[in-house]
Order: C-alpha cells, then sequence, then structure tokens
C-alpha cells in the first residue's frame, strides 16, 4: 500500500479533481443529524462528522426504489447508471459495504448493485469515535481494503492511502498537489492513530458469543427488552449490513405498472408471514430476538453481521443499547448499571 501526503492548502483543487470521476456526495449536516448529500462546494461537507443516519449502503440498495416498468406489455429496466464518489466514508461503513458485497455479489448476483459498485468510487476518512463506538471490538475501525482512497488527518493536511487501482489514476493526476509523507507526517500518523485506540468507551469480547445466545434462547433477558421494544423498525432501517428488501408490483394505470423494491424489517409483523396466512415469526419476542441472532451470528467468512458504528442506539426511540443487550445476555443476568460507563470484558 502506498501513502501520499495532500497539505491542507491543496485540498479544495484535489477535491475539485475529483469531481471529474462523478456526483459527489458527502457528509453535511442537517439539524441534529448527518446525512450524504450531493456536494457543489467542499465547504459544505461536515468531515468531522461521527455518522449518518442512513448509511453509504443507500447509494447500492435504495430505501425504495422502481427497478422496472411495465409499459405496452413490456418490463423496461429503469436503472440508476450515474458515476459517483463518495467522499469522506467511515471504516465501519466501508467494511459493512464488504459484508454486502458477500451477500449482492454472490451467485445469483444482483446485477443493478454490481453496477453501481463499479460506477463508483469510495474515498474513506478517518474518524474519532464517540460514546456509541464499539467497531474496534469487531475489527470494522480500520479498513485494509474496500476503498480508492483513504484520508487520514494530519495536523496540517491529509495522509492518504491508496487501496485500488482507481486510486492510483487518481493519485497519478494529482501528483503535482501531493508530497512524500516525512518521519513528522508518520508520528502525526501514529499519535492520532493511538489517541483514537484509546478513545473508545464501549468494549464487547465477542468470542464465544454465539454459544451464549443459543444457551439464553429462553432467556428472561429476552422478554423484558421485547416491553421496552416498540417493533418500529428504526435499528433495521438505519443498519450498514441489514439486507432484507421486499418486493412489490404496483398498477399505475389499467395498463401500467411498475416493480418496486424497498427496504424491509425483520421487527414487521408482515416480514415472517407466508403463503396459507402462516408467520414464522408471529411475536414481537421472536423478532427481537431474531434480529440479535443475526447480528452475532459469526460466519468464518463474512464476519459478524454488525459493524459497531452505534447507529441503532442513537435512532431507537425506545433507547435500547445493542451493547447492553449482547452484555446481559452473554452474561445470563441484567445489568443495572449504566453500559458507557465501564469497559466489558
Amino acid at each position: 500500500m502506498q501513502y501520499f501526503k495532500l497539505p491542507q492548502e491543496h485540498f479544495e483543487a484535489f477535491y475539485r479533481s475529483i469531481e471529474k470521476w462523478g456526483t459527489v456526495y458527502g457528509p453535511v449536516k442537517r439539524g441534529g443529524i448527518y446525512s450524504f448529500e450531493k456536494i457543489n462546494d467542499p465547504e459544505d461537507m461536515s468531515l468531522n462528522y461521527t455518522r449518518t443516519m442512513i448509511p453509504p449502503k443507500k447509494f447500492f440498495i435504495k430505501p425504495r426504489e422502481r427497478v422496472l416498468k411495465l409499459k405496452d406489455g413490456e418490463w423496461i429496466e429503469e436503472w440508476d447508471e450515474e458515476k459517483k464518489v463518495l467522499f469522506g466514508v467511515h471504516s465501519c461503513d466501508i467494511n459493512a459495504l464488504l459484508i454486502l458485497d458477500k451477500v449482492y455479489l454472490s451467485h445469483p448476483e444482483d446485477p443493478l448493485y454490481r453496477m453501481r459498485r463499479e460506477n463508483s468510487i469510495i474515498i474513506g476518512i478517518s474518524c474519532m469515535p464517540d460514546e456509541l463506538c464499539f467497531c474496534k471490538s469487531l475489527g470494522t475501525d480500520f479498513a485494509m481494503h474496500g476503498f480508492d482512497l483513504f484520508l487520514h488527518e494530519l495536523p496540517d493536511g491529509w495522509l492518504i492511502r491508496i487501496g485500488s487501482v482507481r486510486g492510483h489514476e487518481i493519485i497519478w493526476e494529482n501528483r503535482n498537489l501531493l508530497q512524500e509523507p516525512d518521519e513528522a507526517d508518520l508520528e502525526n500518523f501514529r499519535n492520532f492513530e493511538e489517541r483514537r485506540n484509546k478513545s473508545f468507551k464501549k468494549e464487547l469480547n465477542m468470542q464465544g458469543l454465539a454459544d451464549l445466545f443459543d444457551l439464553a434462547y429462553d432467556s428472561d433477558i429476552w422478554k423484558k427488552y421485547e416491553e421496552l421494544c416498540l417493533g418500529c423498525g428504526n435499528c433495521n432501517m438505519v443498519c450498514p449490513t441489514c439486507k432484507c428488501y421486499e418486493i412489490c408490483d404496483l398498477w399505475t394505470s389499467p395498463h401500467e405498472a411498475e416493480r418496486i423494491r424497498r427496504y424491509d424489517s425483520c421487527f414487521m409483523e408482515t416480514h415472517g408471514l407466508v403463503a396459507g396466512g402462516h408467520n414464522f415469526r408471529a411475536t414481537r419476542l421472536e423478532r427481537f430476538r431474531n434480529r440479535y441472532y443475526c447480528k452475532s451470528y459469526f460466519d468464518p467468512q463474512a464476519g459478524f453481521n454488525c459493524v459497531g458504528c452505534g447507529r441503532c442506539d442513537e435512532f431507537c426511540p425506545a433507547k435500547i443499547e445493542h451493547v447492553k443487550v449482547l452484555y446481559e445476555i452473554a452474561r445470563g443476568r441484567l445489568c443495572d448499571v449504566p453500559i458507557l460507563q465501564r469497559k466489558i470484558a
């Protein structure tokens, strides 16, 4: 992996060179939340953001989209072929996209997802964890691949890691803006990473958690949280690794129809409803427990289905803490001490 330094005074020129690769989307603050939106001026970006409400996966699997249109008796594809640059993606979200790749690019692959992945440039950026982050425990606090370029903040600019052939092409085109990092830059990089590593307030030992979950299948702890949970599905909607969607065919006129793909949630009662009226997850308790089994199951190839981004905590209206639930299930008892006041072993 190669490294270059982008001095702060050259940042805007570097950004403008990126625009030729596609429409640039970056983190923007709207009220109290952040969102990836189209960027016209780099000054509009909030590169020190914590997390966006909807993760970058929305550019590859949209919350709701028309994928086919029926007209004159024929289904017509209506695919978004926009070339885009996602600027400022955090390591956890880069790792989340790699988890989605395991699903959508496996046989039979999703051609729309592949096209969007191939048409996108991913530029990652370093971040400082807040009280909700536990990506370090899942090994997703650092991205080794899955990006084209990755920017690490320095006092007077950025240290750039190259992660792809396209990343090399971008760097080559901007070589007049870049410098070789010196020993002071490397020391600043090490200091930032050390400070970042010590900033995590949540830790969770995931080893053996799947077995502990099986042993606690009938635990009263699930019942406690089933009573707290509103069953709204917010945690699924903001999760960067949730993969469920549903397909609906809707008539728009007597002779035209459209096929819609939209996010689905395992917290919705209809999610487990099958032909004949049977529901294999009829109760909220079953649906709540299912989500935690899904996120905590370890796949030897894909790892865990969670990247520790903290979105489910921040946007849960019932204020259910994901790590606290995992801790209580693993320990087999309720926990009254606020989870943020200690590290979990």
